[in-house]
């Protein structure tokens, strides 16, 4: 009998603590700290209460990657009966994470395989969700890694952000443009390509925005089997709901989450963002 396989991921993945359990899977957090106070992702502070004090921080919150010992000390823990273990986490595009993850791969003597997603939020769980699947059917590393490289391939992710004074916060655009937008009241939407934040276009009304999505949907389904639809949002219910309808619209598909995104995304994107994030397999 192959020997058993446990899925580690971080707690920017997006789906609900009920969820987290059934599949078994254990989550090393990351933290934020806000005017000085840290707080652990999603064990010391919700994604609502986070917004609070996000919105009324005096500085930027900062959010940092897991240290090296806290991944070994759960390597080390889960790995004595023998176990192989697939630590799947948010992309290293925006976070240092995964070389966290590395650094203590390479310090334990469990059997540890480090896999860079190359998205967060949503997107992320597709991967880690199929691993633990994959896992209780007791598949060995090597089938879990391909089939993640398969979901990862057939993901997408797009991000509409609806002021710019968060990304502005974060370096992520000069203070010109954020000037220029605000005026313009442009909202940008990105995309994940290779794990990095990359500008797709700009929209200044939420309808368009939603057309914009649920055209990109539409091309990029064409042919294919949908496997799984999330949107994850900041303060923005019923926008989402007015996506997740459009694109139920247009797909059939019915299992469409709406989540309250993590603190560690969004204090990037500030309250009002939204994206889309969906799979497929090849017909």
């Amino acid at each position: 009998m192959s020997k058993k396989v446990k899925i580690v991921t971080d707690s920017t993945l997006d789906i609900p603590k009920e969820a987290i359990e059934e599949l078994g899977i254990t989550i090393v957090p990351l933290s934020v700290t806000v005017d000085g106070k840290s707080y652990l992702d999603g064990v010391d502070v919700t994604s609502s209460e986070f917004v609070k004090l996000l919105v009324n921080s005096k500085d930027i919150p900062q959010s940092s990657q897991p240290s090296a010992g806290s991944f070994l000390e759960v390597y080390d823990e889960l790995g004595q009966d023998g176990s192989s273990i697939i630590s799947i986490h948010m992309t290293s595009g925006m976070s240092g994470t995964v070389a966290s993850a590395r650094t203590a791969a390479d310090m334990t003597e469990a059997d540890v395989t480090v896999v860079d997603s190359q998205f967060i939020s949503i997107a992320l769980s597709f991967q880690v969700k199929e691993a633990a699947r994959l896992a209780n059917e007791g598949k060995n590393v090597e089938e879990i890694i391909e089939r993640l490289n398969d979901v990862r391939k057939n993901s997408s992710l797009y991000i509409m952000v609806d002021t710019l004074e968060y990304l502005l916060k974060g370096g992520r655009i000069g203070r010109g443009r954020a000037l220029v937008g605000s005026l313009l009241k442009i909202k940008p939407i990105a995309s994940l390509e290779d794990g990095v934040y990359t500008p797709v276009t700009k929209v200044r009304t939420h309808l368009q925005m939603i057309n914009f999505m649920k055209k990109k949907f539409q091309e990029e389904a064409a042919g294919k089997i949908v496997k799984g639809i999330g949107i994850a949002q900041v303060e923005a219910q019923d926008l989402a709901r007015q996506v997740k309808d459009a694109i139920k619209e247009v797909s059939g598909f019915e299992d469409i989450s709406i989540i309250e995104t993590t603190p560690i995304v969004s204090t990037h994107t500030g309250p009002g963002a939204l994206a889309l994030m969906y799979y497929f397999d090849e017909k």
